[in-house]
């Protein structure tokens, strides 16, 4: 071995004794079951859901109020400037065979009081308490969809943020070992043991992989700041990703009837809901040919006056009491509630496509996430078993570098072929892992991956 591979052997060694560190600012570690924990109590989407929860309660009340007595106090003024005229016979006077002219009233006339009513029978009315009671259904699952919304986004943002983060921890290495061997090499060159093209490669495989170095520095901010969007965190908020993480287990069947899991559905479920709620309202509508009973009663004091003078206590104000019943009762409405129905079923009938388009799709992706799973677990071996090989290959061309027996040009080309492979591997785990959440959220199990 001559005096020059001899100086380098020795200058990589001493190199390959150094650990190296990323340089991200390291903040609190979020692992991604912490992240879901967040993004389920502070996600704008969510709160906005449990807003609209909230006033369906107040709408439920809204309804049933309207079954309770109804109270208004009533009051009126009016100013006759020319007092109604009415023809009577003239035989009230002695005058048969005439009419008389006669004005009835007064200029000034008052009154005011109370007025209350209560629904006594309405079908429309009960079926209405019924949809109610439906809605609250409805709305709770509206926000249960939002969770698990919120709890693939959060997930799959995380995961791929991840990625970015090994893919820049191997990139960091490449980079760390050009930019020694750059040095080692200028400093041979200087003293006439390198070529310059030798370090003139070296500076443009460390250039290339700066750029890609910077580049996965930004993505990496970038997806942390959609994953703190989805997760409702403030921007100024700091944090780090965990080194690794594992999703919940699920057991992966060889294959799965889309039936069975479809009650475990959220959406299933929320749209379950729907048709019984369109129902109610075909119902409601029919309800409404039916009669209709209402009490009511009246309650007032009034006044008539030929000058305005309604506030003298010693001028008389009349009370009048009155109590009854109000029948209602549909005869004709020129086919509008005929048609109404008719919308309202085909409402029911859409609902009906919705589930059955919602069971093929569910098939359809339980299929496509098993095919996922398990083509990317062959190629998670297959690629394990090449990133060992190219190491193999970086780790004998260096030796045979080192000892003068390999030009710099293979050991090059061996550390881009080890860069490549582990580039493929961690692309290949992002995929299975993405397909893992795919999987369980096909089977309506996202929030096994909170608990």
């Amino acid at each position: 071995m001559n005096k020059k591979h001899l100086l380098l052997g020795l200058l990589l060694t001493l190199v390959a004794r150094f650990s190296y560190a990323q340089t991200q600012p390291q903040g609190r570690i979020l692992s991604l079951q912490e992240a879901l924990t967040f993004a389920t109590s502070n996600n704008i989407g969510i709160k906005q859901s449990q807003l609209d929860e909230e006033s369906a309660e107040y709408r439920i009340k809204e309804t049933k109020g309207s079954g309770l007595p109804q109270v208004n106090g009533v009051g009126q003024l009016s100013v006759f400037p020319s007092i109604p005229t009415q023809i009577l016979p003239g035989e009230i006077i002695g005058k048969p065979g005439t009419t008389v002219p006669v004005q009835f009233g007064t200029k000034y006339n008052a009154n005011g009081g109370l007025e209350l009513s209560q629904l006594i029978f309405s079908k429309s009315y009960f079926v209405g308490l019924e949809a109610a009671a439906t809605t609250r259904d409805l709305y709770r699952l509206r926000t249960q969809m939002s969770q698990e919304d919120v709890i693939y986004n959060v997930s799959t943002a995380y995961l791929m943020t991840l990625q970015t983060k090994e893919q820049f921890g191997t990139i960091e290495a490449n980079y760390n070992r050009l930019v020694q061997l750059e040095k080692i090499l200028t400093l041979q060159y200087k003293n006439d043991f390198a070529k310059k093209v030798d370090v003139s490669r070296i500076t443009v495989n460390r250039t290339n992989l700066e750029n890609q170095r910077q580049s996965l520095a930004a993505a990496y901010e970038q997806q942390k700041n959609a994953l703190k969007f989805f997760m409702g965190m403030p921007m100024e908020q700091d944090f780090e990703i965990a080194d690794s993480t594992t999703l919940a287990s699920t057991a992966l069947p060889l294959s799965t009837d889309a039936s069975e899991v479809l009650s475990q559905r959220v959406d299933y479920k929320l749209l379950q809901t729907q048709g019984k709620l369109y129902g109610l309202n075909v119902e409601n509508i029919k309800g409404r040919a039916y009669p209709a009973l209402a009490g009511f009663g009246q309650y007032t004091y009034q006044a008539q006056r030929n000058e305005f003078n309604f506030f003298d206590t010693t001028k008389p104000w009349f009370n009048t009491f009155v109590l009854g019943v109000r029948l209602s009762v549909p005869i004709f409405d020129g086919f509008q509630r005929k048609n109404q129905i008719k919308q309202a079923q085909l409402q029911v009938s859409r609902v009906e496509l919705d589930m059955k388009n919602l069971e093929l799709a569910t098939q359809m992706r339980l299929d496509n996430a098993l095919k996922q799973i398990s083509t990317s677990q062959l190629a998670i071996q297959n690629q394990e078993r090449n990133v060992e090989l190219a190491r193999e290959v970086y780790n004998t061309t260096n030796s045979l570098y080192k000892e003068g027996l390999s030009p710099l040009t293979d050991l090059l080309e061996a550390e881009a072929a080890l860069r490549v492979a582990q580039t493929s591997l961690n692309n290949d785990r992002l995929t299975h892992k993405i397909a893992q959440l795919d999987y369980i959220r096909a089977r309506g199990e996202l929030k096994n991956l909170i608990n």
